[in-house]
């Protein structure tokens, strides 16, 4: 489908999304954006870009950085804009709409990126500015920059010939509506399952909270009786840790499991195959033997053998340590004398009880102090001690849903940083997972100094009667996670867009994420935020004591579920040959490779492993992994001074959050560290060595 081909829109001036805001900072006008407003305004803003990028290749001018590489900086607003709108309520709160829209939009989307990547006047003016760079005296940011959009056009095909180029097209158009296809089938086998129970006694082992979180989404989905449970981990996860019911317990798992994997409508093991096959041939037109060596020249890690190899290492301590849990398990069925053996649903169940047995400590101890608006609190109070931000909400600014909340980010002096909104709770509409989306993208080309607008989105626990959100420490972790996202965001101060905040490699850009997620659980910090939200009492030392103890508790199982869908994601993409691919074939043979044991899945199969199928993460999960290293080590580096020390905290600020991707990451790891990070400071911090 050509641009030109959807001629029938609405008229400019009729259309929000194409007029400047009213409100704060500019912040996007939500509530007048309709679901028929899209479509049109990707169109409007394809046009205009393309007129940009027509007045660049004209310019008779010698091409100089800021005529042709800053002038590309500069171009595009509109698009921006409709993207940074769009693709996060696509994600959280699309209607039918809205995803007829996006299948539109994607190979046009596809073509408007050739229109770039692809022309050769403009390419040229590039490598002519690329071949001569060392007389120009740019800075390192401006270096980073052209270096970027060098391998953003050669990747993009610039230097493929013209039927290459054909087949390029055509493989990223097909590529970009399989990942579609794949999203919406995941999210549908999410929406799909639900487990009613009407006998109490099948509710027998779980904790109150739970059982009223059930009885609500019953009621809020219109039935009249029972308790309702779903494929959402606020669901799912403790019905697994308490429920007595093996056989529900089973039922459960296996529907969370072979979600994708059902052979109905939205099974998505071909769609698994197609788009491997698609990656292939986009690799060999680049003369790479398979996709992971294209995917990864410019990360961190360079190549798959090198990622391999990190994952091997962590994968080669953590299963025996994975293997002596499952004994110890298996120990404590036995001593139940019903003559079980261990399986992968009972996993959750008895690590729980055996968490209690051991440490005398629950999860159901822990949530009354761990609720969300405690937790946010506790973020917002980390950022304001080590990096001189304060967070206030603000009242004016336009939300998306009525479950958003918004927060002005200001720096030390009063000096406006960025808009903050968070978006936490489960709905149909939302995919799984939690994740920090620009809305707005952070621009200073020619002093214009455009601030940032983010979002956290995540899946947490919903407020049950008049008990507030109340989270599991994974939950905790898991704001505090996001969090480090959003900062990466806010207080970036690089000045080209391409390099801005979250824009630097796969590999990379899980360090500032990572390394939060220390302080949501540093005794220190849990003092002063973690309170019963019914008492208003601090954590008590007793518990911190108990969650010190169990720090390292079921670290091989969470180790190896991790590890072993990072090893996944490689080896899918390590091929070279997939005539004979089939997904769950190919998904045991990896599992038998690495020795997996049967009591413990991936922890992402491939029939709904959104990261690489439907995201950025394609040979990139391993990056979590990778990050890790940098932020154990990192993290060291405040233990060592003191987790609120100031210096510390702004020698990281400056060095890391607001550089982006102005420098290369190891560069600006050794600047703000001052070596290489250890690799066993990960080992250390996952108890997998002393």
């Amino acid at each position: 489908m050509a641009i030109a081909a959807l001629a029938a829109c609405t008229p400019k001036q009729e259309n929000p999304l194409m007029a400047d805001s009213a409100l704060p900072h500019g912040a996007p006008e939500f509530s007048k954006y309709e679901s028929t407003h899209y479509e049109a305004a990707f169109l409007e803003a394809f046009k205009q870009q393309r007129a940009e990028i027509d007045a660049i290749v004209a310019n008779t001018e010698a091409p100089t950085f800021d005529n042709t590489i800053g002038a590309l900086e500069r171009s595009g607003r509109l698009l921006s804009k409709v993207v940074g709108v769009f693709y996060n309520l696509n994600e959280t709160d699309a209607d039918a709409t809205m995803k007829e829209t996006e299948k539109n939009i994607t190979p046009l989307m596809t073509e408007h990126s050739a229109y770039m990547t692809m022309n050769e006047p403009l390419f040229a003016r590039i490598k002519a500015i690329y071949d001569n760079k060392a007389n120009l005296s740019l800075t390192r940011e401006q270096e980073m920059v052209l270096d970027k959009y060098y391998r953003t056009f050669v990747n993009g095909g610039a230097l493929l010939n013209a039927e290459q180029k054909k087949q390029y097209m055509e493989i990223e158009k097909q590529l970009s509506l399989a990942m579609i296809k794949f999203g919406d089938n995941a999210l549908a086998e999410t929406n799909a399952y639900e487990l009613l129970i009407t006998d109490e006694k099948d509710l027998a082992g779980l904790p109150q909270s739970a059982i009223d979180a059930a009885r609500e989404l019953a009621q809020a989905t219109g039935k009249e009786q029972g308790w309702l449970f779903n494929l959402q981990k606020p669901s799912w996860i403790p019905f697994l840790q308490y429920a007595d019911n093996r056989d529900l317990r089973r039922e459960m798992y296996l529907a969370y499991i072979n979600r994708g994997d059902n052979n109905n409508a939205n099974d998505n093991k071909a769609v698994i195959a197609e788009i491997l096959k698609l990656r292939q041939q986009k690799a060999h037109l680049f003369g790479f033997d398979n996709f992971a060596q294209y995917q990864l020249e410019d990360k961190m890690a360079k190549t798959p053998e090198a990622a391999y190899d990190l994952l091997m290492t962590i994968w080669n301590a953590a299963l025996p340590k994975a293997k002596a849990e499952a004994a110890e398990l298996q120990k404590m069925m036995d001593a139940e004398g019903k003559g079980e053996k261990l399986e992968a649903w009972d996993w959750w169940y008895y690590t729980e009880k055996l968490r209690q047995q051991k440490y005398a400590l629950s999860e159901s101890e822990l949530r009354p102090y761990f609720s969300l608006e405690n937790v946010r609190k506790g973020s917002f109070m980390v950022a304001e001690k080590l990096f001189g931000v304060t967070f206030r909400p603000i009242e004016g600014l336009d939300i998306y849903h009525p479950e958003v909340e918004t927060f002005e980010v200001l720096d030390s002096d009063g000096s406006h940083l960025a808009l903050f909104y968070v978006d936490y709770f489960p709905r149909a509409t939302k995919r799984a997972g939690a994740w920090m989306n620009n809305i707005v993208e952070p621009s200073n080309v020619d002093g214009e100094n455009k601030r940032p607008m983010i979002v956290n989105v995540c899946n947490f626990t919903r407020p049950s009667g008049d008990t507030p959100s109340l989270l599991t420490i994974d939950e905790a972790r898991t704001l505090f996670h996001e969090f480090g996202h959003a900062l990466h965001g806010m207080l970036t101060q690089a000045k080209y867009p391409t390099v801005a905040g979250t824009n630097v490699a796969r590999d990379f850009v899980e360090l500032p994420s990572q390394i939060m997620e220390h302080w949501a659980i540093e005794p220190e910090v849990m003092k002063l935020y973690a309170t019963h939200y019914q008492t208003g009492e601090p954590i008590t030392d007793e518990l911190i004591a108990k969650m010190q103890a169990t720090s390292s508790f079921n670290s091989g199982f969470e180790t190896v579920e991790l590890v072993g869908a990072a090893l996944l994601d490689m080896e899918y993409h390590m091929q070279d040959d997939y005539t004979t691919f089939e997904a769950n074939a190919f998904e045991k043979s990896v599992a038998d490779k690495i020795g997996l044991i049967p009591q413990i899945a991936f922890r992402y199969r491939g029939p709904y492993f959104n990261h690489v199928f439907n995201g950025g993460y394609a040979v990139g999960y391993y990056s979590y992994l990778w990050a890790e290293v940098l932020d154990a080590d990192g993290f060291e580096a405040f233990k060592e001074n003191g987790i609120f020390d100031e210096a510390t905290g702004r020698n990281y600020r400056k060095n890391i959050l607001e550089m982006g991707g102005s420098e290369e990451p190891m560069t600006l790891y050794k600047r703000f560290r001052g070596a290489e990070p250890n690799p066993e400071a990960l080992l250390r911090n996952r108890g997998l060595i002393k």
